[in-house]
């Protein structure tokens, strides 16, 4: 496409490296990990496995399909050709929308922080200066995005990386003033499945979303220098980010201090920091997770944006979002995606409980949706190929049965939804938008009346040629 071809392409290495590690880091991981331990006990770790499992098996896919043909609109693009037309309008709408209802709530999170540090500035104006600070950002280039994200994201792995040092040296006994739990936490206080494997299902449940964010960097990617190695060393390493940062510290955490006991459900990491007798342990951690909060702050408008310019060069967003600056920015997609994003960090402050909450729920199941266009486009996709799949740089492992196994998982994960009580709202409402937009991709693009820019690209063969599609 002709003006995807327009965008900068000053993304280094090093942006793309730390964009993939940030996806799977939020804040989440920091302050929702208290949660789930008290839900599982320590078999969340089971909870955690299976749900990166899920992660590495999309990501592995999504993979198989960027590295072929890096695209800004990622897998919208690639469900646009999959599945049809209805499909890529649908799962872009879906995602972008996701995205937007995001800043509003990490926008928030950060101005509560800053609230308590400074609290003569309002909470408000706190949620505003983010935003603004984050938009212009975004605005200014792509490389300055991909600065602050690299800062953010060094922070968070620098601290997740002296807390598992401190944990592993705790867990041996030979951090001086703690004692070596050995096996005490994992296996007393009612097992390593105190309330039952029920427990865990349910668990996985709420970390599944911790790790929504990771194929962000196949967004980025297409603005990158060398789009096709940043995105087979970004799906390469989510394997060891998940078993690293999360299963890792999480795993430190369940055994070094009781999974009921109450400060590791307030916050288990700063519970940690207290064992590990750190002065200060409640300031370093807000310090810890207002940087994630500005990374995903900056990451969601950044992934919004493009997600938004690439639905508006194919014609199924307003033509004013594709025009990009001269330092290569799509400007008109940035300041949209920060409109919903302002109003809702208002709707948080006027009405938190009522329609901040609805338009949050509408969104709560969006990731698994995304997961499921994944794995049936790459489905579809590889089969077209044929014999040309054998010349694909980066594969799905043991195609088809693995991509079927995911399918089967994330379908698991949308039943489990409706059966548990505390997701079943979201799940609802969540399916009711996204049948609506599905009716408005599908009326609008019926018997194929709506041609879009640049389709006779997408409507190409696979099979012709693996370097011009999957």
């Amino acid at each position: 496409m002709q003006a995807e071809q327009q965008l900068s392409k000053t993304l280094k290495p090093r942006h793309l490296s730390m964009i993939a590690i940030a996806g799977v880091i939020g804040a989440g991981l920091f302050v929702g990990s208290g949660a789930a331990i008290q839900q599982a006990g320590p078999g969340i770790l089971v909870a955690y496995a299976a749900a990166g499992l899920v992660v590495i098996l999309v990501m592995r896919m999504l993979g198989e399909m960027a590295a072929a043909h890096p695209e800004t609109g990622s897998f919208s693009t690639y469900a646009d050709k999959a599945l049809g037309r209805w499909a890529g309008f649908s799962i872009g709408w879906l995602y972008a929308w996701f995205w937007i209802i995001v800043l509003g709530v990490e926008a928030t999170a950060g101005a509560a922080i800053m609230h308590r540090w400074v609290p003569g500035v309002d909470q408000w104006q706190w949620a505003l200066v983010l935003m603004v600070l984050l938009t212009l950002t975004n605005v200014a280039s792509v490389k300055s995005y991909g600065e602050f994200e690299f800062w953010f994201a060094s922070v968070k792995v620098a601290a997740i990386i002296v807390f598992l040092l401190l944990g592993v040296t705790a867990i041996l006994g030979f951090l001086p003033g703690v004692d070596a739990p050995g096996l005490a936490n994992l296996t007393g206080n009612g097992g390593f499945f105190p309330n039952g494997p029920g427990a865990v299902l349910a668990g996985v449940l709420v970390v599944v979303f911790s790790f929504f964010g990771a194929e962000i960097a196949t967004i980025a990617a297409g603005e990158s220098e060398n789009p096709v190695d940043a995105v087979k060393k970004a799906v390469k390493s989510t394997v060891w980010r998940i078993l690293v940062f999360y299963i890792g510290s999480v795993a430190i955490v369940v055994t070094l201090l009781p999974w009921n006991d109450a400060s590791v459900a307030k916050s288990p990491y700063v519970a940690v920091i207290e064992l590990f007798g750190i002065p200060g342990a409640g300031t370093i951690m807000d310090v810890v997770v207002l940087t994630s909060v500005l990374s995903c702050l900056n990451s969601g408008l950044y992934t919004a944006s493009r997600m938004l310019f690439s639905l508006s060069t194919r014609g199924d967003a307003p033509k004013s979002w594709r025009k990009i600056s001269k330092r290569g920015v799509p400007v008109s997609a940035v300041l949209a995606s920060t409109v919903v994003g302002f109003v809702t960090v208002g709707l948080n402050y006027l009405s938190p409980d009522k329609v901040f909450l609805f338009m949050v729920n509408t969104s709560g199941a969006i990731a698994l949706f995304v997961w499921l266009v994944i794995a049936t486009s790459q489905l579809i996709l590889r089969r077209r190929m044929g014999a040309a799949a054998r010349e694909l740089e980066l594969k799905m492992w043991f195609f088809p049965y693995l991509t079927w196994l995911s399918i089967a998982a994330i379908m698991a994960l949308i039943v489990g939804m409706i059966i548990v009580p505390q997701t079943r709202e979201a799940l609802l409402l969540s399916v009711a938008l996204a049948a609506l937009v599905v009716a408005i991709g599908v009326f609008r693009y019926r018997k194929g009346g709506v041609k879009r820019p640049g389709a006779e690209v997408l409507e190409a063969e696979p099979g012709d040629k693996v370097s011009s599609r999957p």
